[in-house]
């Protein structure tokens, strides 16, 4: 399965990053054999508005079904939920780490945005 996980960085050892919408990167993974992709997030890093509409559909693009990362507002969890991602929020330490703890088990999936739009 294809993951997302919001990253400062370019690479698994890299630090997650905890804005969903104007992270620097958008790191995918596949739980399966651990290759990934990064998405430079730059456009909607410094955007006016719609940075987290626009960051969830570019992960709908590559076809992630989940998003790990450490906060999201309600219009990026909306789309998110339309395009039938689940979310985990309060993810935090490297991309790896992060990977462990999902393949583990650890995280619970949102129900809601857990921040207020535009924080």
């Amino acid at each position: 399965m294809k993951i997302a996980i919001t990253s400062k960085g370019q690479d698994l050892s890299a630090e997650v990053d905890p804005r969903f919408g104007r992270a620097a990167y958008i790191i995918t993974v596949d739980t399966d054999t651990l290759a990934f992709e990064v998405i430079d997030n730059a456009l909607n890093k410094d955007s006016f508005k719609g940075a987290g509409i626009q960051a969830a559909a570019n992960i709908s693009d590559t076809g992630a079904k989940v998003l790990l990362t450490g906060f999201c507002g309600p219009n990026a969890f909306k789309t998110l939920d339309a395009a039938n991602i689940k979310v985990a929020n309060d993810a935090t330490g490297t991309i790896q780490n992060v990977i462990d703890q999902y393949l583990a088990g650890k995280f619970e999936f949102a129900t809601d945005a857990n921040v207020e739009g535009h924080w």
